[in-house]
This record gives structure tokens, sequence and C-alpha cells, in this order.
């Protein structure tokens, strides 16, 4: 069972590092909510899910959510030194 958590885990976190790159690309760090939402909700459903691989998994996947909080305003600042490029249809206003 442990093996299995640990590349369920190895997956959810190599999910995580594209989706903060894009939803940073695509909305900015007004995206950060959407991350929240994502880990308070999977968080919660871990109370509820029996199963220990299926309640394992939402914990990862909660837990990476809201480590991804801190993520996207690392990748903005990422952007601004010029490691990744900047989105040139995102609006001037994104904070």
């Amino acid at each position: 069972m442990g093996i299995v958590i640990g590349v369920i885990t190895f997956l959810i976190i190599g999910l995580f590092h594209p989706l903060v790159i894009k939803a940073e690309y695509y909305i900015g760090v007004k995206s950060w909510w959407i991350f929240l939402f994502m880990g308070i909700s999977a968080l919660l459903s871990t109370i509820w899910v029996k199963d220990v691989l299926y309640s394992s998994a939402l914990g990862v996947f909660a837990f990476s959510s809201l480590w991804s909080i801190k993520e996207i305003f690392e990748q903005q600042e990422r952007v601004r030194k010029g490691w990744f490029p900047k989105n040139p249809k995102k609006s001037i206003c994104e904070g």
C-alpha cells in the first residue's frame, strides 16, 4: 500500500508543477483562491472517505493545492525575473 501511495503522491506533485505555471500565465496570482478552494474541498473530503488509499490521495491533493498558493506568488516573481515567459495578453493591472 505504501508504494502505491508514494506513486500517487509523486504523480499529484508532478501535476501541480505545470498547473501552477499555467495558472500564473493565463490567470495570474488571482488564481490563488482556486487552489484554496480545491485544497479545502479535498481536505474536508478526507474526513468522509473511509478508504485509506483514497483518503491519502485526497490529503496529498489537498496539501499540494494549499502549497500551490505560495508557489503561484513565487511563480509571479520568477516571471518578473525573466526565468519564465510572461503572457503578453494578460492585463497590465495584474498585481
